[in-house]
């Protein structure tokens, strides 16, 4: 554990109970319900398992993007939106790390979610700033879940266009052919 870390941890311990409602995931919303499933996989850790280092935030990885892999998309797909969101953040929702649109592929390789990549839109999320932000629990806090969402839709979403990622399910109403999780776990 860095030194910073270790100055978190009692803070972590005194906050241990406090965990959002998961039913405020984004992915429960109504508005983003379809009977279309995607699989989606990363060669980088099983669905439920640890997240490797490397993908992780602060003080313990790079921030690396994890490679990621799905099935076939539907037809009609026009667009993909990758959401990363942290299950157990002590706040009141769960907490967005990443919200990003992207032409339809078979895939992503590892570290291919940069800002500075012209296929990639990201939403600005933390300090105004779009990225592939990894897991970084409370040290402290105890095991923490992350979902991958992908949605394959019908039409391209212009992510400028919102002012915050609550705008999104209205935004995505009615385009959501197919969805997919795929669910990480980090501890501190």
């Amino acid at each position: 554990m860095h030194p910073v870390e270790a100055l978190f941890v009692p803070l972590g311990r005194a906050m241990r109970k406090r965990r959002p409602d998961e039913a405020l995931s984004l992915a429960n919303a109504p508005e983003l319900r379809t009977s279309g499933r995607i699989t989606l996989t990363s060669h980088a850790f099983a669905d439920g398992g640890v997240i490797p280092a490397k993908h992780c935030g602060a003080l313990i990885g790079t921030s690396t993007s994890p490679a990621l892999d799905w099935s076939a998309l539907p037809d009609g797909t026009v667009d993909l939106l990758l959401v990363f969101e942290d299950l157990d953040v002590p706040a009141a929702v769960p907490g967005l790390h990443t919200v990003v649109a992207f032409p339809p592929t078979g895939g992503l390789v590892e570290g291919a979610l940069r800002a500075d990549d012209p296929r990639f839109r990201f939403l600005p999320l933390r300090l105004g700033i779009g990225r592939y932000v990894g897991p970084r629990p409370l040290p402290g806090h105890g095991t923490h879940r992350y979902r991958f969402h992908l949605y394959a839709l019908d039409t391209r979403i212009d992510l400028t266009a919102l002012s915050s990622a609550a705008e999104l399910p209205g935004t995505l109403a009615g385009h959501v052919l197919a969805s997919g999780t795929l669910l990480g776990t980090r501890t501190t």
